[in-house]
């Protein structure tokens, strides 16, 4: 058998906070899941993405520390437009959220932005830059 990506995890200070910004972007959370200890949800094509407290983590693996660093896996969400990556950018800056780089046309062709999650976790905005 060849091992498949099959979820996505994210350790979480506060799970309703961050369960709050990924519906923000569009993610199909169980309603109720807030005051939950691991949550999942099924993305388009079968794929999940889960989220658990630190105090999950933490019963399992006791040493477990909070990174100190961030950078190392980022979740990119692809925008129908370079329209729609500026308000999604507005909407979650707006909210609260910290603005990493305000959305500017990217050398390699995208309308580009990166705004951090409840967590310090850059999330990407992107879409195809206009013709």
């Amino acid at each position: 058998m060849t091992p498949r990506l099959d979820m996505i995890g994210i350790v979480v200070s506060d799970m309703a906070a961050s369960l709050a910004f990924y519906r923000r972007l569009g993610i199909d959370v169980p309603a109720g899941a807030d005051s939950q200890p691991h949550v999942e949800a099924v993305l388009p094509g079968g794929q999940r993405i889960g989220w658990d407290t630190e105090e999950v983590i933490r019963s399992f693996d006791p040493s477990w520390t909070r990174p100190t660093s961030d950078g190392r896996v980022g979740l990119a969400f692809l925008c129908d437009s370079p329209a729609e990556v500026d308000s999604l950018y507005a909407e979650l800056t707006e909210a609260g959220h910290t603005g990493h780089l305000k959305p500017w046309d990217a050398f390699w062709g995208q309308r580009y932005a990166v705004v951090l999650d409840p967590d310090g976790s850059g999330i990407s905005l992107f879409a195809p830059a206009a013709a």
